[in-house]
């Protein structure tokens, strides 16, 4: 169902609903049978043309940092890489994925979307936080000896949030924009939900954003036991499957405090593209075409979800894995379309 006009709803529309959330899970079912980890995608060399990048700390909740088994990275905070220039009126928090690491974010290394600080939109990239969704955990993870629990939602929304304020970052309205990859997509998502008051615009690329349909609970089980450098425990993130805190973190239940805010979401439709090439071919085919598949299913049920509720969102479907080039050009398609406007 395309993203328009939504009708009062009747016995004929709730038919359709139903058919809807029918095919809608059923597609995402078979998805999800076809077994791979969620992960990301490949990496190409570091891009960074733009000039004027500033590091700087902050606190870190309480949470590990810089090593997910250690007790921290001895600066006692989360670092952050942002390209700022005065007089830019607009700022974005760019979300890594499952594999994020602690020297540079994904998205540092692998695009060239730092280049938007030239059109008037500053970036932010906070570093770090393999497997972690980018959420507050219930407990630390304790198949791999992690000392302390993730704190992901307090770093980005009490500590990072006013520091960009007192850093004199351009928002609109006193909000950010907000985008993720993959497991940092759908976190973007539900973030933007959680807290209206920070954020008028929110995007997912190649997101998880349905994360009640059927198998998605295992889905994800099986990507922490995949993520280095030792298993996660999915449980210790929010609790067992019928734990409250799994639909309070899914985007697709959420949507009813989404309206007003400008959605982007984006997927390729796991075929191989321009960014496939040896000597990644062996992973894109195993990992990035079925990880791709099933974040194109997520994409269009979280969006068809969208628009039975009265909401536009905007969005970028088209040939291509789970890998960064094709995110890359996701941004840029949302910055075409107005996203951060």
């Amino acid at each position: 169902m395309g993203v328009g006009e939504v009708k009062p709803k009747t016995s004929g529309g709730l038919r359709l609903r139903g058919r809807l959330l029918a095919i809608v899970i059923a597609v995402t079912t078979v998805a999800g049978l076809i077994g791979a980890v969620v992960g990301s995608g490949q990496a190409d060399a570091r891009i960074n043309g733009t000039g004027g990048v500033d590091e700087f700390w902050i606190n870190s909740c309480g949470m590990p940092t810089g090593n997910a088994l250690g007790p921290g990275n001895g600066n006692g905070g989360v670092k952050v890489r942002s390209w700022h220039r005065p007089g830019n009126q607009r700022t974005v928090i760019m979300l890594d994925g499952m594999r994020a690491q602690y020297d540079f974010s994904g998205w540092e290394i692998n695009t060239n979307i730092q280049e938007l600080v030239k059109q008037g939109i500053n970036v932010v990239e906070p570093i770090g936080g393999p497997a972690s969704f980018y959420t507050n955990w219930n407990a630390a993870s304790n198949f791999n000896g992690q000392q302390a629990p993730y704190k992901w939602e307090c770093v980005i929304n009490d500590r990072l949030a006013p520091a960009l304020r007192a850093r004199h970052f351009g928002t609109k309205g006193g909000k950010f924009a907000i985008m993720g990859v993959s497991s940092g997509g759908n976190a973007a998502l539900t973030l933007a939900a959680h807290r209206r008051d920070l954020y008028y615009a929110a995007g997912s690329l190649s997101g998880y954003d349905f994360l009640s349909a059927p198998g998605m609970h295992t889905m994800l089980r099986l990507a922490m036991l995949d993520v280095a450098p030792a298993p996660w425990n999915v449980d210790a993130m929010w609790g067992p499957p019928w734990d409250p805190r799994w639909y309070q973190n899914d985007p697709s239940m959420l949507l009813n405090q989404m309206h007003g805010l400008n959605l982007f979401v984006g997927s390729g439709n796991g075929l191989f593209g321009q960014y496939n090439a040896l000597p990644n071919v062996f992973n894109d085919l195993i990992q990035g075409s079925t990880l791709e598949v099933l974040a194109f299913t997520q994409a269009k049920a979280f969006e068809g979800l969208a628009a039975l509720n009265g909401i536009n969102i905007k969005s970028h479907y088209g040939v291509g894995t789970h890998a960064w080039g094709y995110w890359q050009d996701m941004v840029w398609s949302a910055k075409a379309q107005g996203f951060f406007r």
